[in-house]
Protein backbone atom coordinates (compact mmCIF):
# COMPACT_ATOMS: atom_id res chain seq x y z
CA UNK A 1 0.00 0.00 0.00
CA UNK A 2 0.78 3.70 -0.38
CA UNK A 3 0.56 6.13 2.21
CA UNK A 4 -0.82 9.37 1.00
CA UNK A 5 0.50 12.78 2.46
CA UNK A 6 -1.44 14.36 5.66
CA UNK A 7 -3.10 17.23 3.87
CA UNK A 8 -5.28 14.49 2.03
CA UNK A 9 -6.46 12.41 4.94
CA UNK A 10 -9.43 14.40 5.01
CA UNK A 11 -10.77 14.91 1.49
CA UNK A 12 -14.08 16.20 0.51
CA UNK A 13 -16.27 13.47 -1.50
CA UNK A 14 -14.95 13.86 -4.78
CA UNK A 15 -11.66 13.25 -2.89
CA UNK A 16 -12.97 10.34 -1.81
CA UNK A 17 -14.29 8.93 -4.93
CA UNK A 18 -10.56 9.68 -6.05
CA UNK A 19 -9.24 7.21 -3.70
CA UNK A 20 -11.91 4.44 -4.04
CA UNK A 21 -10.60 4.78 -7.98
CA UNK A 22 -6.83 4.68 -6.45
CA UNK A 23 -7.61 1.64 -4.23
CA UNK A 24 -9.11 -0.15 -7.26
CA UNK A 25 -6.27 0.73 -9.49
CA UNK A 26 -3.97 -0.86 -6.45
CA UNK A 27 -5.98 -3.72 -6.42
CA UNK A 28 -5.36 -4.20 -10.39
CA UNK A 29 -1.90 -3.35 -10.75
CA UNK A 30 -0.43 -5.24 -7.28
CA UNK A 31 2.55 -6.09 -8.59
CA UNK A 32 4.24 -2.50 -10.01
CA UNK A 33 4.46 0.35 -7.34
CA UNK A 34 4.59 2.64 -10.42
CA UNK A 35 1.51 1.82 -11.61
CA UNK A 36 0.34 3.02 -7.91
CA UNK A 37 2.11 6.33 -8.68
CA UNK A 38 0.68 6.76 -11.87
CA UNK A 39 -3.29 6.29 -10.79
CA UNK A 40 -2.08 8.62 -7.91
CA UNK A 41 -1.32 11.25 -10.31
CA UNK A 42 -5.01 10.60 -12.03
CA UNK A 43 -6.48 11.12 -8.88
CA UNK A 44 -4.91 14.47 -8.35
CA UNK A 45 -5.77 15.75 -11.77
CA UNK A 46 -9.45 14.48 -11.80
CA UNK A 47 -9.57 16.78 -8.30
CA UNK A 48 -8.08 19.62 -10.26
CA UNK A 49 -10.53 19.51 -12.41
CA UNK A 50 -13.63 19.51 -10.33
CA UNK A 51 -12.26 22.52 -8.89
CA UNK A 52 -11.82 24.69 -12.47
CA UNK A 53 -15.33 23.33 -12.98
CA UNK A 54 -16.43 25.03 -10.59
CA UNK A 55 -14.99 27.85 -11.33
CA UNK A 56 -16.08 28.29 -14.91
CA UNK A 57 -19.74 27.58 -13.78
CA UNK A 58 -19.13 31.12 -11.44
CA UNK A 59 -17.73 32.47 -14.54
CA UNK A 60 -20.13 31.74 -16.98
CA UNK A 61 -23.19 32.95 -14.51
CA UNK A 62 -21.65 36.09 -14.16
CA UNK A 63 -21.14 36.75 -17.64
CA UNK A 64 -24.86 35.32 -17.90
CA UNK A 65 -25.88 38.26 -15.35
CA UNK A 66 -24.05 41.10 -16.91
CA UNK A 67 -25.51 40.08 -20.46
CA UNK A 68 -29.26 40.40 -19.43
CA UNK A 69 -28.54 43.51 -17.17
CA UNK A 70 -26.71 44.89 -20.35
CA UNK A 71 -29.82 43.58 -22.39
CA UNK A 72 -32.37 44.93 -20.28
CA UNK A 73 -30.70 48.58 -20.44
CA UNK A 74 -30.58 48.75 -23.67
CA UNK A 75 -34.09 47.28 -24.15
CA UNK A 76 -34.89 50.49 -22.00
CA UNK A 77 -36.03 53.47 -24.30
CA UNK A 78 -36.40 57.09 -22.44
CA UNK A 79 -38.34 59.40 -24.27
CA UNK A 80 -38.67 63.27 -22.81
CA UNK A 81 -41.22 65.61 -22.57
CA UNK A 82 -42.17 66.87 -26.22
CA UNK A 83 -41.34 63.74 -28.43
CA UNK A 84 -42.90 61.22 -29.48
CA UNK A 85 -41.35 57.26 -31.13
CA UNK A 86 -42.57 55.28 -33.05
CA UNK A 87 -41.81 51.56 -32.77
CA UNK A 88 -41.51 48.95 -35.73
CA UNK A 89 -42.09 44.89 -34.50
CA UNK A 90 -40.47 43.19 -37.18
CA UNK A 91 -40.28 45.87 -39.83
CA UNK A 92 -44.20 46.82 -38.98
CA UNK A 93 -45.52 49.80 -37.54
CA UNK A 94 -46.39 48.33 -33.55
CA UNK A 95 -47.25 51.59 -31.11
CA UNK A 96 -46.47 54.90 -30.72
CA UNK A 97 -44.25 55.60 -27.32
CA UNK A 98 -45.16 59.07 -25.33
CA UNK A 99 -43.24 60.59 -22.69
CA UNK A 100 -41.91 58.43 -20.22
CA UNK A 101 -39.69 55.22 -19.71
CA UNK A 102 -40.37 52.00 -22.02
CA UNK A 103 -39.30 48.70 -22.90
CA UNK A 104 -38.15 47.77 -26.55
CA UNK A 105 -37.61 43.98 -26.94
CA UNK A 106 -34.49 44.16 -29.22
CA UNK A 107 -33.73 42.85 -31.95
CA UNK A 108 -37.37 41.78 -32.85
CA UNK A 109 -38.40 45.53 -32.21
CA UNK A 110 -36.72 48.90 -33.10
CA UNK A 111 -36.93 52.39 -33.12
CA UNK A 112 -38.10 53.24 -36.37
CA UNK A 113 -38.88 57.21 -35.87
CA UNK A 114 -37.89 59.85 -33.24
CA UNK A 115 -39.29 63.26 -33.21
CA UNK A 116 -40.29 66.30 -31.29
CA UNK A 117 -43.53 67.82 -31.62
CA UNK A 118 -42.62 70.92 -30.30
CA UNK A 119 -42.29 74.03 -32.95
CA UNK A 120 -39.16 73.82 -34.76
CA UNK A 121 -37.33 76.15 -37.12
CA UNK A 122 -36.70 75.72 -40.96
CA UNK A 123 -34.11 77.45 -42.51
CA UNK A 124 -34.51 78.20 -46.30
CA UNK A 125 -30.95 78.75 -47.59
CA UNK A 126 -31.06 81.75 -50.72
CA UNK A 127 -32.05 81.31 -53.81
CA UNK A 128 -32.12 82.81 -57.17
CA UNK A 129 -35.39 83.77 -57.70
CA UNK A 130 -36.98 86.41 -60.97
CA UNK A 131 -39.80 88.51 -60.93
CA UNK A 132 -42.70 89.75 -63.44
CA UNK A 133 -40.15 91.73 -65.34
CA UNK A 134 -37.17 89.53 -65.03
CA UNK A 135 -35.53 91.13 -62.66
CA UNK A 136 -32.85 88.55 -60.80
CA UNK A 137 -33.22 88.73 -56.89
CA UNK A 138 -32.03 85.95 -54.27
CA UNK A 139 -34.46 85.47 -51.61
CA UNK A 140 -34.36 83.64 -48.75
CA UNK A 141 -36.88 82.95 -45.84
CA UNK A 142 -37.78 81.33 -42.48
CA UNK A 143 -40.52 78.21 -41.88
CA UNK A 144 -41.88 77.87 -37.95
CA UNK A 145 -43.91 74.18 -38.34
CA UNK A 146 -45.04 71.98 -35.56
CA UNK A 147 -45.59 68.11 -36.07
CA UNK A 148 -49.28 67.23 -34.89
CA UNK A 149 -49.20 63.31 -36.81
CA UNK A 150 -46.17 61.46 -35.85
CA UNK A 151 -47.49 58.01 -38.04
CA UNK A 152 -48.17 60.29 -41.10
CA UNK A 153 -44.84 62.43 -41.05
CA UNK A 154 -43.06 59.46 -41.06
CA UNK A 155 -44.98 56.76 -43.47
CA UNK A 156 -46.84 58.75 -45.63
CA UNK A 157 -43.98 60.93 -47.07
CA UNK A 158 -40.35 59.75 -46.91
CA UNK A 159 -37.80 62.96 -45.43
CA UNK A 160 -40.56 65.35 -44.25
CA UNK A 161 -37.55 67.58 -43.44
CA UNK A 162 -36.45 67.53 -46.71
CA UNK A 163 -39.94 67.85 -48.41
CA UNK A 164 -41.09 70.93 -46.73
CA UNK A 165 -37.52 72.48 -47.79
CA UNK A 166 -37.84 71.64 -51.57
CA UNK A 167 -41.32 72.56 -51.21
CA UNK A 168 -41.05 75.96 -50.10
CA UNK A 169 -38.08 76.43 -51.97
CA UNK A 170 -40.98 76.11 -55.23
CA UNK A 171 -43.45 77.88 -54.23
CA UNK A 172 -41.47 80.80 -52.86
CA UNK A 173 -39.73 81.21 -56.09
CA UNK A 174 -43.37 80.52 -58.12
CA UNK A 175 -44.74 83.63 -55.63
CA UNK A 176 -41.69 85.84 -56.30
CA UNK A 177 -42.26 85.49 -60.17
CA UNK A 178 -45.99 86.29 -59.91
CA UNK A 179 -44.82 89.86 -58.65
CA UNK A 180 -42.51 93.21 -59.94
CA UNK A 181 -39.27 94.19 -58.92
CA UNK A 182 -41.05 97.08 -56.99
CA UNK A 183 -44.05 95.04 -55.76
CA UNK A 184 -41.73 92.40 -54.30
CA UNK A 185 -40.45 94.88 -51.97
CA UNK A 186 -43.51 96.18 -50.53
CA UNK A 187 -45.51 93.05 -50.65
CA UNK A 188 -43.91 90.42 -48.06
CA UNK A 189 -46.59 90.10 -46.43
CA UNK A 190 -48.82 89.28 -49.37
CA UNK A 191 -46.19 86.35 -50.27
CA UNK A 192 -45.88 85.07 -46.51
CA UNK A 193 -49.65 84.78 -46.45
CA UNK A 194 -49.58 82.65 -50.18
CA UNK A 195 -46.78 81.01 -48.36
CA UNK A 196 -48.82 80.00 -45.72
CA UNK A 197 -51.60 79.37 -47.35
CA UNK A 198 -49.77 76.94 -50.09
CA UNK A 199 -47.39 74.85 -47.55
CA UNK A 200 -50.39 73.81 -45.15
CA UNK A 201 -52.37 72.72 -48.24
CA UNK A 202 -49.93 69.62 -48.94
CA UNK A 203 -48.25 69.38 -45.68
CA UNK A 204 -51.39 68.80 -43.64
CA UNK A 205 -51.40 65.16 -45.41
CA UNK A 206 -48.24 64.56 -43.97
CA UNK A 207 -48.90 65.70 -40.09
CA UNK A 208 -47.04 68.49 -40.51
CA UNK A 209 -48.82 72.05 -39.27
CA UNK A 210 -46.82 75.41 -41.10
CA UNK A 211 -47.53 78.05 -38.65
CA UNK A 212 -45.68 80.90 -39.67
CA UNK A 213 -43.86 81.94 -42.91
CA UNK A 214 -41.18 84.92 -43.36
CA UNK A 215 -39.09 86.39 -46.02
CA UNK A 216 -35.85 87.19 -44.65
CA UNK A 217 -33.97 88.56 -47.16
CA UNK A 218 -34.37 90.35 -50.84
CA UNK A 219 -31.50 91.06 -52.34
CA UNK A 220 -31.57 91.85 -56.00
CA UNK A 221 -28.49 91.81 -57.85
CA UNK A 222 -25.59 94.50 -58.15
CA UNK A 223 -26.60 96.36 -61.63
CA UNK A 224 -29.97 96.35 -60.50
CA UNK A 225 -29.01 97.59 -56.85
CA UNK A 226 -27.30 100.64 -58.60
CA UNK A 227 -30.28 101.56 -60.92
CA UNK A 228 -32.59 101.39 -58.33
CA UNK A 229 -30.03 103.83 -56.09
CA UNK A 230 -29.93 106.34 -58.82
CA UNK A 231 -34.26 106.09 -59.14
CA UNK A 232 -34.37 106.91 -55.66
CA UNK A 233 -31.98 109.73 -55.54
CA UNK A 234 -34.03 111.07 -58.80
CA UNK A 235 -37.39 110.44 -56.87
CA UNK A 236 -35.51 112.68 -53.78
CA UNK A 237 -34.90 115.18 -56.03
CA UNK A 238 -37.97 115.29 -58.12
CA UNK A 239 -40.16 115.46 -54.74
CA UNK A 240 -37.20 118.23 -53.58
CA UNK A 241 -38.01 120.43 -56.61
CA UNK A 242 -41.55 119.93 -56.40
CA UNK A 243 -42.03 121.09 -52.63
CA UNK A 244 -39.92 123.68 -53.11
CA UNK A 245 -41.87 125.19 -55.77
CA UNK A 246 -45.02 124.24 -53.84
CA UNK A 247 -43.43 126.21 -51.10
CA UNK A 248 -42.86 129.65 -53.11
CA UNK A 249 -46.52 129.27 -54.77
CA UNK A 250 -47.46 129.18 -51.34
CA UNK A 251 -45.63 132.20 -50.01
CA UNK A 252 -46.76 134.56 -53.16
CA UNK A 253 -50.40 133.43 -52.73
CA UNK A 254 -49.75 134.08 -49.29
CA UNK A 255 -47.88 137.57 -49.54
CA UNK A 256 -50.85 138.46 -52.55
CA UNK A 257 -53.51 137.52 -49.65
CA UNK A 258 -51.92 139.65 -47.38
CA UNK A 259 -51.76 142.88 -49.55
CA UNK A 260 -55.36 142.06 -50.59
CA UNK A 261 -56.23 141.88 -47.09
CA UNK A 262 -54.54 145.23 -46.58
CA UNK A 263 -55.43 146.92 -49.20
CA UNK A 264 -59.03 146.11 -48.49
CA UNK A 265 -58.63 147.03 -44.92
CA UNK A 266 -56.91 149.96 -45.98
CA UNK A 267 -59.78 150.97 -48.31
CA UNK A 268 -62.18 150.05 -45.19
CA UNK A 269 -60.74 151.90 -42.60
CA UNK A 270 -59.95 154.45 -45.72
CA UNK A 271 -63.55 155.10 -46.24
CA UNK A 272 -64.97 154.98 -42.08
CA UNK A 273 -62.29 157.97 -42.10
CA UNK A 274 -64.09 160.01 -44.74
CA UNK A 275 -67.35 158.93 -43.38
CA UNK A 276 -66.45 159.54 -39.81
CA UNK A 277 -64.78 163.37 -41.28
CA UNK A 278 -68.04 164.86 -43.11
CA UNK A 279 -70.38 163.62 -40.15
CA UNK A 280 -67.91 165.55 -38.15
CA UNK A 281 -67.69 168.21 -40.51
CA UNK A 282 -71.45 167.94 -40.94
CA UNK A 283 -71.79 168.17 -36.94
CA UNK A 284 -70.15 171.15 -36.77
CA UNK A 285 -71.18 172.89 -39.33
CA UNK A 286 -74.66 172.03 -37.91
CA UNK A 287 -73.85 172.71 -34.51
CA UNK A 288 -71.89 176.41 -36.15
CA UNK A 289 -75.26 176.96 -37.36
CA UNK A 290 -77.25 176.64 -34.33
CA UNK A 291 -74.51 178.86 -32.79
CA UNK A 292 -74.62 181.20 -35.22
CA UNK A 293 -78.63 181.69 -35.43
CA UNK A 294 -78.60 181.92 -31.94
CA UNK A 295 -76.57 184.88 -32.09
CA UNK A 296 -78.22 186.41 -34.65
CA UNK A 297 -81.41 186.09 -32.82
CA UNK A 298 -80.15 187.55 -29.48
CA UNK A 299 -78.07 189.83 -31.46
CA UNK A 300 -81.42 191.09 -32.95
CA UNK A 301 -83.26 190.96 -30.33
CA UNK A 302 -80.84 193.11 -28.23
CA UNK A 303 -81.01 195.76 -31.13
CA UNK A 304 -84.63 195.96 -31.53
CA UNK A 305 -85.10 196.10 -27.53
CA UNK A 306 -82.79 198.83 -27.67
CA UNK A 307 -83.53 201.15 -30.29
CA UNK A 308 -87.13 200.88 -29.57
CA UNK A 309 -90.37 201.36 -31.44
CA UNK A 310 -89.09 204.93 -32.81
CA UNK A 311 -86.07 203.70 -34.82
CA UNK A 312 -86.51 203.64 -38.63
CA UNK A 313 -90.24 202.74 -38.76
CA UNK A 314 -92.95 201.93 -36.49
CA UNK A 315 -94.39 198.54 -37.53
CA UNK A 316 -92.68 195.03 -36.00
CA UNK A 317 -91.52 193.96 -39.51
CA UNK A 318 -89.21 197.04 -40.00
CA UNK A 319 -87.84 196.85 -37.16
CA UNK A 320 -87.02 193.25 -36.69
CA UNK A 321 -85.42 193.43 -39.96
CA UNK A 322 -82.94 196.29 -39.41
CA UNK A 323 -81.69 194.47 -35.99
CA UNK A 324 -81.41 191.64 -38.02
CA UNK A 325 -79.07 193.67 -40.75
CA UNK A 326 -77.44 195.16 -37.60
CA UNK A 327 -76.68 191.47 -36.22
CA UNK A 328 -74.80 190.47 -39.38
CA UNK A 329 -72.62 193.33 -39.39
CA UNK A 330 -72.11 193.01 -36.11
CA UNK A 331 -70.88 189.16 -36.45
CA UNK A 332 -68.92 190.13 -39.59
CA UNK A 333 -67.21 192.86 -38.09
CA UNK A 334 -66.17 190.41 -34.94
CA UNK A 335 -65.14 187.29 -38.00
CA UNK A 336 -63.31 190.18 -40.05
CA UNK A 337 -61.37 190.70 -36.71
CA UNK A 338 -60.45 187.52 -35.68
CA UNK A 339 -59.14 186.80 -38.71
CA UNK A 340 -57.24 189.92 -39.19
CA UNK A 341 -55.97 188.82 -35.43
CA UNK A 342 -54.45 185.09 -36.84
CA UNK A 343 -53.10 187.20 -39.90
CA UNK A 344 -51.26 189.55 -37.57
CA UNK A 345 -49.96 186.77 -35.12
CA UNK A 346 -47.94 184.81 -38.43
CA UNK A 347 -44.46 185.37 -38.84
CA UNK A 348 -44.89 186.77 -42.13
CA UNK A 349 -45.01 190.06 -44.19
CA UNK A 350 -48.59 191.65 -43.00
CA UNK A 351 -50.82 194.09 -44.80
CA UNK A 352 -53.85 194.96 -42.10
CA UNK A 353 -57.14 196.42 -43.82
CA UNK A 354 -59.36 198.02 -41.87
CA UNK A 355 -63.09 197.59 -42.39
CA UNK A 356 -65.25 200.25 -44.11
CA UNK A 357 -68.74 200.11 -45.66
CA UNK A 358 -67.17 199.16 -48.97
CA UNK A 359 -65.38 196.44 -47.47
CA UNK A 360 -68.08 194.97 -45.46
CA UNK A 361 -70.78 195.38 -47.50
CA UNK A 362 -72.82 192.65 -45.45
CA UNK A 363 -76.30 193.37 -45.16
CA UNK A 364 -79.29 191.18 -45.37
CA UNK A 365 -80.20 192.32 -48.54
CA UNK A 366 -76.49 190.75 -49.69
CA UNK A 367 -76.63 188.25 -47.88
CA UNK A 368 -80.41 186.56 -49.47
CA UNK A 369 -78.25 187.67 -52.82
CA UNK A 370 -75.28 186.01 -52.09
CA UNK A 371 -77.10 182.63 -50.81
CA UNK A 372 -79.81 183.37 -53.78
CA UNK A 373 -82.59 183.85 -52.20
CA UNK A 374 -85.76 186.05 -54.09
Amino acid sequence: TMKLPLHHRRSPPRLRKALVLLGICCCVSRYSKVDAAVAYRRSESFYDGGIRTQSLRKKALTTCLVAAAWYSLSCLQVVTSGDECLVERLGVYNRKLGPGWHLVLKPFETVSFHVTTREQVLDVPPQQCYTLDNAPIRADAVVYMRIHDVVSARYKVQDVMNAILNLCLTQLREEVGKLTLDESFSSRERINQELLKDLNAVTYTWGVEITRVELQNMEPSRDILTAMELQMAAERKKRAAILRSEGERATLINEAEGRANAEVARAEAHKRTVVLQAQAEAERQRVEADGLKNAISVLAKTLSDAYGPGYRGNDDGGREKESVEGAIQFLSLIRYLETQAKFAASDGTKVLMLPSKNSLPLTYGGLQFLLGDE
